[in-house]
């Protein structure tokens, strides 16, 4: 489907359920049109790496992106750009928004190139963009200046480290840091246009208006609120089946902590691993690594990938794209190692060409965790 009919008001209208990005992936499943009418359904995985799609009603789409248009003083005069795929919820929540504001909209339909982007941006008069972190670096190693027009840049997908955002900023891209879900519509907290005025910081961020949100006593985020999800489509030994949501609040696997309405994410439970007894977050190994690197291990070209082992549970492999300077990465993970304690420590690096990674720049890791599991000449 053409992108400019989505802010047609007929497609908003329409009651049958529509897979986002188009096509029958259920393969002539006879699904209830009771069940998912004026549902808009986005691909995900679960936890076993199953297919499985959420179902989120248009009026919850809808009341997301009322709730981030206010938020980010989106009118009638304003330009959402779309520069993320439309089956992933956050490029299909800039249509909504575009939609919801009666706002121009604007698509930059090829093949990402940051100084492409860049001069697009500008060309359009593009006043607010909702990008991922990997997008974000890419501009600002390019060293490329904000058109003066942009207003908002809503980085979401991920965590924007903070040497990243600083330089953003210092280069005019005005960057609000954001925390959202699929199961959510998209955002659920995001840093507020007055946040422009100090630096930047990745966390802690306001929950936006249509949310509630408190910890559990593990620390596991719940949600509640009316742009929730209503329900998922999987694919089990009998087909495809439809679960409908159950209950007002949504349990998620994310860990955070709040303090009011202010929210820091804290990472998915479901990568810590065990080493040596001690809880281990990976991803937050991987930031640490790009710190030490000066940020220039790019996202997307490096990972550290947590492998079973015997004795000590688990093993940390930083695992590098050859597109990687040998000595940078190898002095990244030396200065790791005489920093942290014993079960924090990386073992010997691993080179491949490139790292398995989806469309919004995230490392397969389940993927790579196969590539790992084969006899490789780098492995340790």
């Amino acid at each position: 489907m053409e992108t400019t009919r989505l802010i047609d008001p007929t497609f908003w209208q329409a009651r049958a359920p529509w897979p986002a990005g188009g096509g029958d992936p259920f393969g002539g499943w006879e699904r209830s049109q009771e069940d998912l009418e004026g549902h808009i359904l986005f691909p995900t995985s679960g936890s076993t790496g199953a297919p499985k799609w959420v179902a989120l009603s248009k009026d919850a789409l809808l009341v997301s992106a009322m709730a981030v248009n206010a938020h980010l003083h989106v009118h009638d005069t304003s330009c959402w750009g779309l520069a993320l795929p439309l089956h992933h919820v956050g490029g299909f929540g800039v249509v909504a928004r575009a939609y919801d504001a009666a706002c121009r909209l604007r698509v930059f339909g090829r093949r990402w190139d940051a100084d492409a982007f860049a001069s697009w941006l500008d060309a359009e008069a593009v006043s607010h963009v909702s990008l991922v972190p990997t997008q974000m670096v890419d501009l600002t190693r390019a060293g490329l200046r904000a058109p003066t027009r942009l207003q908002a840049v809503v980085v979401g997908g991920g965590r924007l480290d903070e040497a990243t955002g600083r330089a953003a900023r210092s280069l005019g891209w005005p960057v609000l840091a954001s925390y959202g879900m699929t199961e959510a519509g998209s955002q659920i907290a995001t840093q507020d246009m007055d946040s422009l005025r100090a630096g930047y910081h990745a966390a802690p961020l306001p929950l936006l208006p249509i949310w509630q949100a408190e910890c559990a006593a593990d620390g596991h985020l719940r949600i509640a609120g009316p742009a929730l999800f209503s329900g998922t489509v999987s694919a089990g030994p009998g087909g495809w089946s439809y679960q409908q949501r159950v209950g007002t609040w949504h349990d998620t696997r994310d860990l955070a902590r709040m303090d009011g309405d202010m929210l820091t994410p804290l990472g998915r439970a479901d990568c810590l691993v065990k080493i040596l007894g001690e809880l281990v977050d990976p991803l937050e190994v991987e930031r640490e690594l790009a710190g030490y690197s000066g940020n220039s291990l790019a996202p997307g070209a490096f990972a550290v990938a947590a492998l079973p082992d015997f004795r000590a549970e688990h093993v940390l492999v930083p695992v590098f794209s050859t597109t990687i300077p040998v000595e940078m990465a190898e002095n990244a993970v030396s200065i790791h190692n005489s920093r942290v304690p014993g079960f924090r420590r990386l073992e010997k690096p691993v080179w491949i060409e490139s790292l398995p990674v989806t469309e919004m720049g995230k490392v397969r890791r389940a993927e790579l965790a196969a590539i790992l599991a084969k006899p490789h000449p780098g492995v340790a």
